[in-house]
Formats: structure tokens, C-alpha cells, sequence
């Protein structure tokens, strides 16, 4: 690492570049280091998940469904050690981490985080783990902006720009979204609006964008039919689901918080907290879908449990349309508990896609009850998921 800060140092001062020039240079590589960065956890994150639930079933094929509660277990038991003793600093959302080195550190992050955060979430949510990759992308791109800026000893205003420009470019890449991500540093990151700091941030964001698209294609995050408004009445049912994802919303936040105390006050290895997480998780992931007669068979792999994972597709077919309301009323209670299970533990992952995932099934709930009461009068459940989606 030295020689590299040592070459680049000898390249600067040959070059004579203007500031301006290096800030552009460097939101770019912040960009397109992120975009790799976040090909590299998803296709991790692939790879966890086939060997735990692929290769891990034709070897534990004995243990059926018990398999839902040794996988998160395990994986606890890899991630708990990466974090406890490498980078403490990997525990957790990934955002409040972020903020944090901001406000208290002048937006200097260790650059072993990257290594850290990437394996414990890939570990985390592979095996089962219930939560996001958004948050761990950011903290990755934030934790790779700060290093750059180190090692060009930059100013803590440069460095703070940096670290927006990582946020920015992590959530362009995960989400293929720029625009969001631009929004989402500069409003949740850096907290106000400097015109300065802007264009950098945009340029980062659209760096890892391409970077993404190129290796995995230009698909966006979701496919939300085209839904309409049919009655002006329909806005207040929307407003009436805004208010109930509002108070879901605070609920989620209150649980995984209490959870997180509860963890951190109790005298345990850190290290082996997450695996505790992990099987309390298991234990929900096995329990719930004979309760509520989802339970599907093999292959495993194919029938994972909802709350399993980012819920990616969970969320699609509550977008469709196509879930049944007991199945979506139940996973707007289950799926908090078991984000709370597995990153109030200790372990590491984000809460933006599990938030995603609970509007989703709340609206598709709700969307549910609106059909029943007045059939053919709104868009159908799938509009009131997209909504809850946001509301959440």
C-alpha cells in the first residue's frame, strides 16, 4: 500500500494536476472501485448462498428442513470472528457506522472495513442471514473513498466529500440507481446541499452505475407493472396505508434497537453473539412456514423462507400481486423479528431491503382488505405494495 501512495505521490508531483483535476480522478475511482466492489459482494453473496443451501444439501440432505436452522448458525459462527476481531467497526446496518466517522472522526474509516464488511455480510446474508446488501455497499464504498483521500492526505472537508461519493456510488450500483444514490448521500450522508460537493458525488454515482451495468447488465432492481390511480378516493387508501407504515416502521426501528441492547449488555463473546442471532433466526425460518402450512418441499434451495436473505423476490411477488393475504399480514410481523434476530446480534448487513421487504408485504396486506371490501375499485394489491414500499 505504501509504494502505491508513494508512486502516486511521484506521478502528482510530476503531473502538477489541478485540484479540481484530482477531485474529478479521484470521484471517479471512488466510482468505479465501488461498482466492482459491489459486483464482487453479489456474486459472494451467490456463492455463500449455493454453498450453504446447494452443496450443503446434497451433503445434509438427512437434515431436510433442518438445514434452515444450521445455515444461519454457521454462518454466524464465520461472521461473528471476522467482525470481532478484524473490524469491529463492520458490525451492524453499515449507514449509522458511516455517520459516524464522519461526525466523530473527521471521515477517516480504516481501510481494512472493505475486506471486513464484504466477507462478514456475503457470510451473513449467503447463509440466511435476514437483511440488505445496500448498507454494507455503502459502508464499503464510504470506507474506499476515505482510504483514497487518506492516502492523498486530503483536507476533512475533501474526505467528507470522498466518503459521499462511496455512499452515492454503493447505492448506485446495488440498486442501479444514480439518481437515488446521489440524493441519498447528500441528504442522508453529508446532511445539507453544497453545490461543490455535488458534482463529484454525481459522478461517482454514475462510475459505478456503468461499472455495475457492465457486469451485471442493466436491469432495474424491481419490475413494477404499470399501475394507475382508477379513483380520486383511492389517494385517501393511500395516505389511510402511509399512516400504518409509519407506525410499522417506528415498531421495526424500536425492536431491532432493543434487540441490539439487549445483545450488547449481555456478557458474551461478540464473537459468538451472531451466531446466537443466527440460530434464533433458524428457529423462526423452520417454525413458521409449517404454521402457516408454506412449506413446499424440495429442492430447498428453490423454497427458501421468506424471511430468509435480502427478500428479494418475496418483494417481487408482492409487487405482482400474487401472494396470499395470510402469508403477507404474517411477514409484516416476522420479517422485523428477524432482521432484529440477525443484525441486532451483531452480525452485519443492511436494513434499507428488509424495510423494503415489510412496506411491500404491509401494502400487500392492506391491498388485500381494500380488494375484498370493494373488488375492481382500486389498482389491485400490487399498487398498494409499490406504495407501502416507500412509505416504509
Amino acid at each position: 500500500m505504501s509504494t502505491i501512495r508513494l508512486r502516486i505521490s511521484a506521478l502528482l508531483d510530476r503531473l502538477q494536476p489541478s485540484e479540481t483535476a484530482i477531485l474529478i480522478a479521484t470521484a471517479i475511482a471512488v466510482g468505479a472501485g465501488t461498482g466492482l466492489g459491489t459486483v464482487l459482494f453479489i456474486k459472494l453473496i451467490a456463492l455463500v448462498q449455493q454453498v450453504f443451501f446447494e452443496s450443503g444439501v446434497s451433503s445434509l440432505s438427512f437434515l431436510g428442513r433442518g438445514l434452515f436452522i444450521l445455515a444461519p448458525l454457521i454462518g454466524g459462527l464465520l461472521a461473528g470472528p471476522v467482525i470481532s476481531f478484524f473490524a469491529k467497526e463492520a458490525k451492524g446496518h453499515g449507514v449509522p457506522e458511516v455517520m459516524q466517522a464522519i461526525a466523530l472522526r473527521g471521515g477517516r474509516i480504516r481501510p481494512r472495513v472493505v475486506v471486513a464488511k464484504v466477507i462478514a455480510s456475503a457470510l451473513c446474508i449467503g447463509s440466511g442471514g435476514s437483511a440488505g446488501r445496500e448498507g454494507p455497499i455503502v459502508q464499503v464504498g464510504a470506507a474506499l473513498g476515505s482510504t483514497i483521500g487518506q492516502w492523498l492526505h486530503l483536507s476533512e472537508a475533501r474526505l467528507r466529500n470522498l466518503i459521499a461519493c462511496g455512499a452515492a456510488a454503493g447505492i448506485a450500483a446495488t440498486f442501479n440507481a444514480p439518481i437515488a444514490g446521489v440524493v441519498f448521500a447528500m441528504e442522508i450522508i453529508l446532511g445539507e446541499l453544497h453545490l461543490g460537493d455535488l458534482g463529484n458525488v454525481i459522478i461517482a454515482a454514475v462510475s459505478a452505475s456503468t461499472v455495475a451495468r457492465i457486469f451485471l447488465g442493466d436491469h432495474p432492481a424491481f419490475v413494477i407493472p404499470n399501475y394507475g390511480v382508477k379513483t380520486p378516493w383511492e389517494v385517501l387508501l393511500y395516505a389511510l396505508l402511509g399512516m400504518l407504515a409509519a407506525l410499522t416502521a417506528v415498531g421495526f426501528i424500536r425492536l431491532l434497537y432493543w434487540f441490539e441492547d439487549r445483545f450488547d449488555h449481555w456478557r458474551f463473546p461478540d464473537a459468538l453473539k451472531p451466531a446466537v442471532g443466527g440460530l434464533l433466526l433458524g428457529g423462526l425460518a423452520f417454525v413458521y412456514p409449517m404454521v402457516l402450512r408454506q412449506t413446499q418441499g424440495l429442492p430447498l434451495h428453490a423454497n427458501l423462507p421468506e424471511v430468509f436473505g435480502t427478500g428479494f423476490g418475496t418483494i417481487e411477488s408482492a409487487l405482482m400481486g400474487t401472494l396470499p393475504f395470510g402469508l403477507l399480514l404474517a411477514l409484516v410481523f416476522l420479517k422485523p423479528l428477524a432482521t432484529s434476530f440477525t443484525l441486532g446480534s451483531g452480525n452485519s448487513g443492511g436494513v434499507f431491503a428488509p424495510a423494503l421487504f415489510i412496506g411491500a408485504a404491509l401494502g400487500g396486506a392492506f391491498g388485500r382488505i381494500v380488494e375484498i371490501i370493494a373488488p375492481g375499485a382500486t389498482a389491485g394489491p400490487g399498487a398498494f405494495a409499490v406504495v407501502g414500499m416507500a412509505a416504509v
